[in-house]
């Protein structure tokens, strides 16, 4: 069966803003728009039209410059994940409800507090495990990520506050 592919559009961006001692140094963001992994789109088909069980999403931040690649996956991904910040675990993503064919957790932004700092901020994504630094855990999923522009170089300290904002829209053909 051909798959349909010029109807409906899922798009998500990430903005990153960064501060250091309370200041805002500068946002970065996902242009145009991140890339939704093969994963995460059959993810949202599953969870949409096949009574899957709706997950609790997580965002992570990666140093390394890797650009997605469809077929990335949570095992199988090129980046290396940045663990050094406080938090015990991956900030959740906590989104609002959808609203104009798009949802975003810009009320409750995920803050990443950097530890030791002098690496650099490269991309985003969002998984459904909040465990730091893993890959291997067994049905996980990476459901989207992308490279920030322009990276953030982070010193121990700096507060990097990420949102994500999801979209659906008809592209009208």
């Amino acid at each position: 069966m051909k798959a349909i592919k010029d109807r409906g559009r899922l798009q998500g961006r990430f903005v990153v803003e960064h501060y250091r001692n309370g200041k805002l140094l500068g946002i970065s963001e996902t242009i145009p728009h991140n890339l939704i992994y093969n994963a995460g789109l059959d993810h949202f088909l599953n969870s949409m039209f096949h009574n899957d069980a709706s997950a609790t999403w997580y965002v992570l931040l990666y140093n390394t410059n890797t650009t997605p690649q469809a077929a990335h996956t949570y095992a199988s991904k090129s980046f290396t994940e940045d663990v050094d910040y406080d938090e015990a675990t991956r900030p959740e993503y906590e989104e609002a409800a959808a609203s104009s064919q798009s949802m975003t957790n810009a009320a409750n932004k995920a803050t990443f507090t950097i530890t030791t700092g002098g690496q650099t901020i490269y991309g985003c994504a969002l998984v459904d495990n909040n465990t730091k630094g893993d890959s291997a855990a067994g049905g996980a999923v990476m459901a989207c990520g992308g490279l920030i522009s322009p990276a953030r170089l982070v010193a121990a300290a700096d507060v990097l506050n990420v949102t994500y904002v999801i979209s659906q829209a008809d592209d009208g053909v």
